[in-house]
């Protein structure tokens, strides 16, 4: 377990004021049994970044599983392998998937909320992004149905088709362009793609989320999109024998 608590811990700690309101508040109200109250005006001010975060990723992800028709249990699994779910609680996220699963909202009430709330985080959007796409292709491919399904999640983020190309570059091999990959051109020079990289390297360092006091989850999607940059680069300069 990381030093950062777990948002485990804190859905089942007395006290605190999940204010997450909407659909995901609801979502969760349904099954950690707390009070939530709407976020206009909420005793115990802005909702938890992490929890909003992990929860989004639990309700957009069971969604996805709905769309795909994949059995859930695999789909809980392959959460599990981007989450950091502690055994005891094994059961309360087969819970949360199975209710988003059966609520009447759709996946964009849920995408819209998270949207408005990291509006002014577009990497942390980026990350909910990573994240199922990581869980899409824990079966060792992303299907077609999955692959649409994120892409209208970008799009109601508000990624452009570019961004998104570019993010989906990381998972699924669309042109196998490591430069799509860096959102970089071939007609940048050495000195300028070394340069572009390092500020790709220093904006996605896991350390980076850490500080940003994201939760386990981000920090891990933050270190599997930098080990894809890395690799990325490393063609680039292996393909121009830069030094």
């Amino acid at each position: 377990m990381t030093m950062i608590q777990s948002i485990w811990g804190k859905l089942g700690g007395a006290g605190i004021g999940l204010a997450l309101g909407g659909p995901i508040g609801a979502l969760l109200g349904g099954v950690a049994g707390h009070m939530l109250v709407d976020r206009e005006g909420a005793p115990f001010g802005r909702p938890p970044r992490d929890v909003l975060f992990t929860m989004g990723l639990v309700a957009l992800s069971a969604k996805m599983a709905k769309a795909d028709g994949i059995v859930v249990d695999r789909e809980i699994k392959a959460f599990e392998q981007v989450v950091e779910v502690p055994a005891e609680e094994h059961d309360r996220v087969s819970r949360l998937f199975r209710l988003a699963m059966e609520t009447t909202d759709g996946f964009e009430a849920y995408a819209q909320q998270i949207a408005d709330a990291f509006k002014d985080e577009p990497a942390l959007l980026e990350d909910v992004l990573d994240g199922l796409f990581h869980i899409a292709k824990a079966d060792e491919a992303v299907h077609e149905a999955e692959f649409a399904y994120v892409k209208d999640v970008a799009t109601i983020f508000s990624f452009s088709q570019q961004d998104f190309e570019r993010i989906a570059a990381r998972h699924v091999r669309l042109a196998d362009d490591p430069y799509l990959i860096l959102n970089a051109s071939r007609d940048m020079s050495d000195d300028e793609l070394k340069r572009h990289y390092r500020k790709l390297v220093a904006e996605n360092h896991p350390d980076r989320e850490i500080a940003r006091g994201l939760p386990p989850e981000a920090v891990k999607i933050a270190t599997e999109r930098l080990a894809t940059i890395n690799a990325a680069w490393e063609r680039i300069a292996a393909e121009r024998k830069i030094g």
